[in-house]
């Protein structure tokens, strides 16, 4: 069943739609033919039966209000200033997370108190599942703090280009521009200018459209906490905001990297858009030498580049330190700062970030480095988190499990990589991408 709020929404959507059809009849400066005169009485009949629903739920919801409200209310100071109000929702707060997690482990404990505020908190629209008593609202400045940490973390998660879903939705459908090349009629995926002479034909030109379908995945992340660090509301605190936070960041970052696309987000080192620069005549095996960055940056698209980092495995950072540029019989180091190794390394590449990650490949694999544009990798979630804790499955270790579900699901703008401008540039050799990786060195 729709919320109120989900209601609302959508009928906002179908006002949306009214207006946009409206627009393109006074631009056009017509009347709604057959087809769209009876588009438009089915969004009004929507929008009638979608505000009898929300009246219905709104009178339904002040019935059971009244119905369930307590005889004896709770003891609580008299609010009658701002002031007031501020002390009172202090006190009917939890000072952390983690006096909040004890809270609720105590109530889900068989014959174990339950903690006032756990029941006097404002709906979040997020549940906590406690076996007990069929669950406690969750504690929403937690659950905020936790996500904009994992989202603030790092060189790529804040970087892509990420949506939040509202209301019911689970996807997201929407069109991307099918460009595969930058010759004339290709660019924008097929919209074409051109010079003509007075009283010349026209040519006609239109964008082409691939439809990009997103779909909501569940990543879990389950915390094992033992009775006694339940018993320190510090370290309770420590333990779960701060390991959830890091593995979260990891699981997401390393499926965008990594992902499959099957039951996880695609990503980019399997998409049909990275390119591949082939490595060296001759060049030995898991080296990097200066050629193959310089080929990379020279297959970033150009409108990438102020956005690009460079992605490393660290086992990758001899090998650039070791990277030098033939000079007559010589050469010169072109990592390395002026002081040399005794000063601090610059940490960038042509002009851009050079980032270890965990998630890139071991040296010698795709992968190992990566130049990447993350404004160019789009991906949607629902902004919240569910969380459950069970007393039950490590009972007999004295450990309670906290499990947290985010939903997150992503892919890179791009569906193929592109063939540039210059004319006869139609080989693997010269295609560029928002993505760029160097061949497999084994």
């Amino acid at each position: 069943m729709r919320t109120i709020t989900q209601l609302k929404e959508d009928i906002n959507i179908l006002i949306k739609k009214l207006g946009d059809m409206r627009s393109i009849l006074i631009a056009e400066n017509r009347d709604p033919n057959e087809d769209e005169r009876r588009t438009a009485e089915g969004y009004l009949d929507e929008i009638d039966n979608l505000e009898k629903l929300v009246k219905l739920e709104t009178i339904t919801q002040r019935t059971l209000d009244r119905v369930h409200e307590p005889t004896d209310p709770p003891d609580k100071t008299p609010v009658d200033t701002a002031r007031d109000k501020a002390e009172q929702d202090k006190r009917d707060s939890f000072a952390s997370s983690g006096e909040f997690f004890q809270a609720v482990m105590r109530a889900g404990t068989p014959g174990g108190p339950v903690d006032p505020r756990l029941s006097t908190r404002a709906a979040s629209g997020l549940q906590e599942s406690v076996p007990s008593d069929g669950g406690f609202l969750v504690y929403k400045e937690m659950a905020e703090g936790l996500m904009t940490n994992v989202w603030d973390m790092g060189m790529v998660l804040p970087r892509i280009n990420k949506l939040t879903l509202s209301g019911n939705k689970n996807g997201l459908k929407m069109n991307g521009l099918d460009e595969t090349s930058r010759a004339d009629g290709s660019r924008w995926g097929g919209i074409l200018s051109y010079w003509v002479d007075e009283a010349d034909e026209k040519t006609k030109s239109k964008p082409k459209f691939r439809q990009i379908e997103l779909s909501l995945h569940k990543v879990v992340c389950l915390v094992y906490a033992t009775d006694e660090l339940l018993d320190d509301a510090a370290a309770l605190a420590q333990t779960i905001d701060t390991g959830c936070r890091d593995e979260l960041n990891f699981k997401l970052q390393n499926a965008i990297i990594n992902g499959s696309g099957a039951g996880q987000p695609l990503g980019i080192l399997n998409s049909g858009c990275v390119v591949p620069v082939a490595k060296e005549s001759g060049q030995n095996a898991d080296t990097i030498v200066y050629e193959n960055v310089m080929k990379m940056w020279s297959r970033m698209m150009a409108s990438s580049r102020p956005n690009a980092i460079w992605l490393i495995n660290q086992n990758c950072e001899p090998q650039l330190f070791q990277m030098s540029l033939s000079v007559g019989t010589g050469g010169a180091p072109v990592y390395l700062p002026a002081g040399g190794a005794a000063a601090a390394p610059y940490g960038i590449l042509f002009g851009r970030p050079v980032v270890p990650i965990e998630q890139c490949p071991v040296l010698g694999d795709v992968g190992d480095i990566i130049l990447a544009d993350f404004s160019k990798y789009i991906g949607i979630d629902k902004g919240g988190m569910q969380k459950d804790i069970s007393i039950h499955v490590r009972f007999i270790y004295d450990e309670s499990v906290f499990r947290f579900v985010y939903r997150f699901d992503g892919q890179p703008m791009l569906a193929s990589a592109i063939n540039p401008f210059t004319a006869g540039a139609t080989t693997a050799t010269d295609t560029l991408s928002h993505f760029v990786t160097l061949e497999a060195r084994g």
